[in-house]
């Protein structure tokens, strides 16, 4: 089983992005030019160095922005290089401020360039645009497809080829004869033994081979029967049910490796110091600002029933250590044991003042001290009572690789409807699904993206 994840490739940068971000940049550079010599009859250094922060901030902005993507329609290009050509002239404007620079240059000059710079860009996009498609339009008709295989995933692969208009699909051979076929959307065009003829009478560029595991030896046999057929060959491992965690393919030494199960610290170390940084400093932040909160709701709960203010129960955190998540006490005193219970709607052992910081996710927020612990992180799989990981560790696959990262306050499951009360095995398997989704894209841009979902899901009926 492949886990979903984001596609590496798609955002890519190839021929055309920078293609196309040239002739914008050289465009833009001598718009600015040609107004700075207008009026002064000559371009002073201020302006040629404003060119080459330009161009250097360029790239940053309209990659975020994802401008110049050849999936995009003329409108919704053009959209994406407005908002691109925003994001730069922003930056370069809190450049200027910051190092008091701004005086140095005349802010009509400035208004004219912003307007006339994004003007020239968007009439060079629709002749860019033309011929980057055309381009890759060409690219793709000399890439005539074919899968070697017949199992979900062959058919999986080809689907997703198919969408995409990523390549020319002619169809699939299977690896056996006779082999049964799932149904009629990709022609079935013969077995191994017909390939060379497949191969020739379609005009094959490119072989996917989309093999299970037990396969081996057919495809090490097929591959060095394909290496005298001027055919690209691309390996498609089937790993069948294996649950695969942030997989990738590199190399150690001069052996290829495919990583199986990998967390983000070991695959990602700068971005996950960056996680660091961002955790600790919003999590200072955040309790200074919410400090007349946080001790009235301790008076609260302590005036509520007898009992402490804080409630610390043992979790799970990164790679199963055992660490003590804090929260404001939300129920009358009670010993866990061994059954699992959540707390349901209308549970009897929340108090009154326990209902309310419950439903509005306030008893949660001493977890930011976990966060500047270093024990806990803002975003990530919620940690659940040990006991619950003890009693859904053997009826749900790849339950306890959640861990792999640290628990956080909220996540992508919690901010996709899938928070409260989890009553059926079903519901707790959505659940980890969304948590393992969350391991295998993971990046800053999308824990910042869940932090801004947070607060709109802080209502939902399903707290309690």
């Amino acid at each position: 089983m492949i886990a979903k994840r984001t596609n590496p490739a798609v955002n890519r940068r190839g021929l055309t992005f920078w293609g196309q971000w040239l002739f914008a940049m050289t465009a833009a550079s001598a718009v600015l030019c040609y107004l700075v010599w207008q009026q002064y009859g000559i371009v002073a250094t201020q302006y040629r160095l404003l060119v080459v922060i330009t161009v250097l901030c360029s790239v940053p902005a309209y990659a975020l922005f994802q401008v110049y993507h050849k999936r995009h329609s003329y409108v919704t290009g053009l959209g994406h290089l407005l908002a691109g050509w925003s994001a730069l002239l922003g930056g370069l404007a809190t450049i200027g401020y910051a190092s008091q620079s701004m005086h140095l240059f005349s802010s009509g000059i400035l208004l004219k360039w912003a307007l006339f710079g994004f003007i020239v860009q968007a009439i060079l996009y629709i002749p860019l645009r033309y011929f980057g498609a055309l381009h890759s339009q060409k690219l793709r008709s000399g890439r005539v497809s074919l899968v070697i295989g017949s199992g979900p995933t062959a058919y999986e692969l080809a689907q997703r080829l198919n969408d995409t208009n990523r390549v020319p699909l002619v169809g699939l051979v299977s690896s056996k004869p006779d082999a049964p076929t799932l149904d009629g959307r990709f022609p079935v065009l013969g077995d191994l033994t017909s390939l060379r003829g497949v191969l020739e009478q379609y005009g094959v560029r490119r072989v996917y081979i989309a093999l299970g595991l037990d396969e081996v030896s057919v495809i090490e046999e097929l591959y060095l029967s394909l290496l005298d057929m001027s055919v690209d060959v691309v390996w498609i491992p089937d790993f069948g049910r294996m649950p695969l965690l942030n997989q990738s393919i590199s190399q150690v030494e001069q052996f290829p490796a495919i990583y199986l199960n990998e967390t983000p610290l070991s695959s990602h170390p700068a971005a996950v110091f960056s996680k660091e940084l961002m955790d600790r400093g919003v999590a200072l932040i955040a309790i200074l600002a919410l400090s007349p909160l946080l001790i009235g709701a301790a008076v609260a709960v302590r005036l509520s029933s007898p009992g402490p203010i804080l409630f610390r129960q043992p979790r799970h955190g990164c790679n199963g250590e055992i660490i003590h998540v804090m929260k404001f006490r939300s129920m009358r005193i009670h010993q866990d044991d061994q059954v699992v219970k959540q707390a349901t709607r209308d549970d009897p052992r929340v108090t009154p003042v326990g209902r309310v910081l419950r439903s509005t996710s306030i008893d949660e927020l001493p977890q930011l001290f976990n966060v500047l612990k270093g024990e806990m992180s803002l975003v990530g799989p919620r940690p659940h009572a040990i006991t619950h990981n003890d009693y859904y560790s053997d009826k749900i696959l790849a339950y306890m690789a959640r861990h792999r990262i640290k628990p956080g306050i909220t996540g992508l499951a919690q901010v996709t409807g899938h928070r409260g009360e989890t009553e059926t095995i079903e519901k707790m398997q959505q659940r980890v699904e969304k948590d393992l989704a969350y391991i295998n894209n993971w990046s800053l841009w999308l824990d910042i993206k869940i932090l801004f979902k947070t607060p709109f899901t802080l209502f939902s009926k399903d707290i309690y």
